[in-house]
């Protein structure tokens, strides 16, 4: 069985990729100061220096923008094809796999509703909205405000007369169906066939990936010049408007993680004590790694832990790391929706509806990468689906770092919880804790973990 690596998140960033999201945090923090600072001087050279500020921050911008369609395209198709083929591998991977989708579909709707809910509940001041639009008012958004669909647009638009033209015009949702109607048709294909069109798309992917990473390489820079264009025209306002942006995001992390461990509770009918000691152990790899990789081993002792017999662990936990990423919708819709409120932009059901279709859809498709690369390239479709601008995404990528921890708890919690429930559901007893080897000594050791992912 064939599995693509795939996740929504941050995950498996070596530590080069660890110093440089520090790095491009640095550089918001640089940028805004300095474009606070400068913004408080005198327009006799604060307007030539903001207009340099927003062409360099502009062409790194569109470098990422350029590859959103063809990598959305190659990563849905590579997903899909590979999801179907593990399905017919066996019962147990069919089963693990519709819990993954229904996961999917859940975690988007708390994206969604959620992030809804608490910007009507703990709204971005007034003020500092108005000043970040200021800061960023050399952004079109003509054509993404005119994009947000109504009810009988959302309707039309699903099936594309013309998929090019979809594609040409950014209209990411009639593509994303087609796209997912194409790939289950090329599941059905002969294998030879399948396989020769899978490589194509496989080719332009990684493609796209290594375009990212140049572009990415550049990001302090971009991110730099973007923040200090942000800080002149919002002045202060825009240092507390990114932490509560942080914090919003953040909280639908923990509202997934915490609906991961009622699944083990209620549905894996773990024993509230036994569930949460055996989590310990996966959740500060998690925090310390932010990755999913680097906590399979302490994953597997959990499951043993757990009771959890280790011919299902072995089959379903390292297609839980390679396929769910229970975070990763509800983090990207609830972007996508911040974005939309500090824009003042009001989005119609019909908008949200297609926003939360999208990220449990494209979902199925993201590849494990570095949170800076999974960023830009989970939520940018979004976006584009609900008619949200797609601009700030480069500034606020700079501050993935921190949501990222809570990113990737709450992946390895789901997975843990998730094998549980499946594991129950085929008869294994979950009731009494099972010693973790015939020495008494643990299965993994977890510090080793720690030191290298």
């Amino acid at each position: 069985m064939s599995v693509a690596p795939r996740a929504a998140g941050s995950e498996l960033a070596p530590a080069s990729s660890s110093r440089g999201a520090w790095l491009i945090l640095g550089a918001l923090l640089v940028g805004l100061v300095l474009g606070v600072l400068v913004g408080k001087s005198g327009d006799g050279w604060r307007e030539p220096v903001v207009q340099v500020a927003s062409l360099v921050g502009g062409l790194w911008l569109d470098g990422l923008r350029m590859t959103v369609i063809p990598l959305v395209i190659a990563l849905l198709v590579n997903g899909i094809v590979g999801s179907a083929d593990a399905a017919r591998a066996g019962g147990i991977t069919a089963k693990a796999i519709a819990w993954f989708m229904g996961f999917y579909i859940f975690s988007s709707a708390v994206g969604g509703f959620g992030m809804k809910l608490l910007t009507d509940l703990f709204p971005l001041p007034a003020q500092g909205a108005a000043a970040l639009r200021a800061g960023l008012a050399g952004i079109d958004q003509s054509q993404t405000a005119n994009a947000v669909p109504t009810v009988a647009d959302f309707f039309k638009s699903i099936i594309p007369p013309n998929p090019v033209a979809a594609a040409a015009n950014d209209q990411i949702l009639p593509l994303v169906v087609f796209t997912v109607i194409f790939a289950f048709a090329l599941a059905k294909v002969g294998s030879d066939n399948r396989r020769v069109a899978l490589s194509f798309f496989q080719a332009i992917g990684d493609a796209m990936l290594r375009v990212i990473g140049w572009v990415l390489w550049l990001a302090p820079a971009g991110v730099l010049a973007l923040a200090f264009t942000v800080g002149a025209g919002a002045g202060g306002s825009a240092l507390g408007a990114v932490a509560h942006y942080v914090v919003l995001v953040s909280l639908l992390g923990v509202v997934v993680t915490l609906a991961a461990l009622a699944v083990g509770l209620l549905l894996a009918r773990v024993p509230p004590g036994r569930l949460l000691s055996a989590m310990v152990g996966p959740a500060a790899v998690a925090i310390s790694t932010r990755s999913s990789l680097a906590s399979l081993p302490a994953m597997l002792e959990a499951a043993r832990r757990l009771g959890v017999d280790e011919g299902k662990a072995d089959i379903l936990l390292p297609m839980a790391v390679a396929l769910l990423r229970a975070t990763g919708p509800a983090m990207n819709v609830g972007v996508a929706v911040y974005v939309a409120h500090w824009f003042g932009i009001a989005l119609p059901l019909p908008a949200l509806i297609a926003g939360i279709a999208i990220g449990a859809l494209a979902s199925i498709g993201a590849v494990s990468l570095p949170g800076q690369l999974s960023f830009y390239t989970s939520i940018a479709p979004i976006s584009l689906a609900m008619g949200v601008p797609i601009e700030p995404l480069a500034l606020l990528i700079a501050v993935e770092t921190i949501p990222d921890i809570f990113r990737t708890l709450g992946n390895v919690i789901a997975d843990v919880s998730v094998t549980a429930a499946i594991a129950r559901s085929e008869g294994d007893d979950l009731t009494a804790e099972r010693p973790l080897d015939d020495g008494g000594t643990p299965l993994v050791d977890l510090p080793s973990v720690s030191e290298g992912r």
